[in-house]
């Protein structure tokens, strides 16, 4: 076996019995003396029966029931040893047979419940239900209070002039919370394999790897930022036939683009620093790692969309030039950080493979917002839950991807699963059985209830604070239902897309979280009209609640 734990290359077992399907023990022996003395020990062994005595010097003895003895193998092939023979001894050694430089190994037979799985990476410790649970919640809750805030940051900044007189702006707000998804959160993943992997023990190759993925970053988030600004626009004037205005143009835009450029800047050092510092106290990144970029992904996109669209808003009537010229200077440095990323050996195959989940999952998320807008004209209470629904779908999800990831990174090969996993499973398989993958769906799926009561109860007493209806328990009852079933869709659309990127070839690390948290925001978004509607329907006092102070409940045309 080679330092992952996978089989390098098939041994010639001769006429030994079902030789050609036996798994190696971990690979914990001394390295045999070379193709040529493997491949005369492995016909020398064919002469002597299966589970019988070698007659080298050194045999342990009969070999037991479930084993067969395993003489020789490619230099590259070390495994638990039963018996050895040096050069010397062998020499020595009288009988029918001399086996040069050999080591006798073991090799389980098929179906023997001797058999130990294969060995991966470097050494783990088995993760259990509490431990895991351990490490997510505290990021969860984390998380869970900056959507929180971000939500209700929403709602406080939807009646801004900015907001109520540029109505693309509310198009842009899923999409550009979403980068966290498309962009940090894939960082953080990237990360987190390598880290557990063992890549960034070593410094100078630590730097290397957090500058280039900072700088590719910064690529796909200016080209993002542009084209979710454009996109938005072309649904607000082709979908509802709007007046093409120049200036609002340009300011979209612009404002699109510094917000996703500094906010992932700021979040990617953040993350990097947070994976560092996992590594340095024995912590899994892959339970830590995202959730904290989820944390503050949110209100700092937010933040910096709601400040840098209203100093550019207030300034376009007399410095219009400020728009085009930030357009500008940001395209301009495109190729700047291309070049960084290109020469940099960790990021260079990302730059060129990297581009189509994060704009597929861009064009999702943007469709989202149009959905937002359309909902948040009837609902206006809904801003608030809004980033909580869809952070924690996407929260939870990432944490999920990345450890399945994780797992195919130290167990197998790109292209090839681990033994006896499929693409295709069903739910129950997914969430319900005793695979390591199922028990992080159980514990994830388990946060959700508590952390949403716990959200809810937050956003609950600041709308009290403005003199709105209390949350009823038919609302409470309905979103519990709505959220947990985003995240059931969720872990279970993980783990289909991580194993079919794998077995295409493509690191899920780059492809399958952009995707889950763009259907999450699709998801979320869709599931709390939809239970607006229905509350609606059956005369809930919460969706049919007056105006909320502040609130637009029509945006102009």
């Amino acid at each position: 076996m080679d330092e992952g734990g996978k089989v390098a290359q098939d041994v010639d077992m001769g006429e030994l019995p079902m030789a050609e399907h036996t798994d190696l023990h971990a690979a914990t022996g001394a390295s045999l003396a070379g193709a040529a003395a493997g491949a005369a020990a492995a016909s020398a062994a064919a002469a002597a029966p299966a589970g019988g005595t070698p007659t080298a010097a050194g045999a342990a003895g009969p070999a037991p029931a479930d084993f067969c003895v395993v003489a020789a193998a490619p230099a590259s092939v070390t495994a638990t040893p039963w018996a050895s023979a040096p050069p010397a001894a062998n020499a020595a050694a009288g009988g029918d047979i001399a086996l040069p430089d050999v080591v006798v190994y073991l090799a389980s037979r098929p179906g023997s419940p001797d058999a130990p799985p294969p060995a991966a990476g470097p050494p783990a410790v088995a993760e259990t239900h509490l431990s895991v649970g351990c490490q997510v919640v505290g990021p969860f809750v984390v998380a869970g209070l900056g959507m929180v805030g971000a939500g209700l940051y929403l709602d406080m900044v939807q009646d801004w002039n900015v907001f109520v007189n540029v109505k693309e702006i509310i198009i842009l707000v899923p999409s550009l919370l979403g980068l966290k998804g498309n962009l940090e959160m894939t960082l953080a993943a990237r990360l987190s394999t390598e880290a557990n992997l063992g890549h960034m023990d070593d410094a100078k190759e630590q730097w290397s790897m957090i500058l280039g993925n900072l700088t590719l970053v910064q690529c796909q988030a200016i080209v993002v930022g542009l084209l979710s600004a454009v996109v938005a626009l072309a649904m607000v004037y082709i979908l509802e036939k709007e007046e093409f205005n120049i200036r609002h143009t340009m300011l979209l835009c612009s404002c699109s683009i510094i917000t996703s450029s500094i906010a992932s800047l700021v979040l990617g050092l953040i993350t990097a620093t947070v994976i560092v510092v996992s590594r340095w106290l024995k912590i899994n990144p892959d339970n830590v790692a995202t959730p904290i970029a989820a944390s503050l992904g949110d209100i700092t996109s937010l933040a910096l969309l709601s400040w840098v669209a209203t100093m550019m808003y207030d300034a376009i009537d007399k410095s219009y030039w400020i728009s085009p010229v930030v357009i500008i200077c940001y395209i301009l440095v495109i190729p700047f950080w291309v070049w960084i990323a290109k020469k940099n050996k960790y990021t260079s195959s990302v730059l060129y493979s990297g581009w189509t989940p994060v704009v597929v999952a861009m064009l999702i998320s943007t469709s989202g917002g149009l959905m937002l807008h359309k909902l948040l004209s009837r609902y206006p209470q809904m801003a608030a839950l809004q980033p909580v629904i869809n952070g924690v779908g996407g929260n939870l999800v990432s944490v999920q991807a990345s450890r399945l990831s994780t797992e195919l990174h130290q167990h197998s090969e790109p292209g090839t699963l681990p033994p006896g996993s499929q693409i295709c499973i069903t739910p129950s398989q997914a969430c319900c059985s005793r695979q390591p993958h199922a028990m992080t769906a159980q514990v994830l799926m388990l946060l959700v209830i508590p952390g949403h009561l716990l959200f809810l109860s937050i956003i609950s007493s600041k709308y009290l604070q403005r003199d709105a209806l209390d949350l009823t328990p038919l609302f409470v009852v309905t979103y519990l239902f709505v959220a947990f079933f985003q995240v059931a869709i969720l872990l279970y659309v993980a783990y289909i897309l991580t194993y079919f990127f794998w077995k295409r070839h493509t690191d899920p690390d780059n492809s399958t979280i952009p995707y889950l948290t763009a259907l999450g925001d699709l998801l979320g978004i869709g599931l709390l009209g939809i239970s607006f509607e229905f509350l609606s329907w059956v005369g809930d006092d919460y969706a049919i609640a007056p105006e909320v102070p502040g609130a637009v409940t029509t945006l102009p045309p």
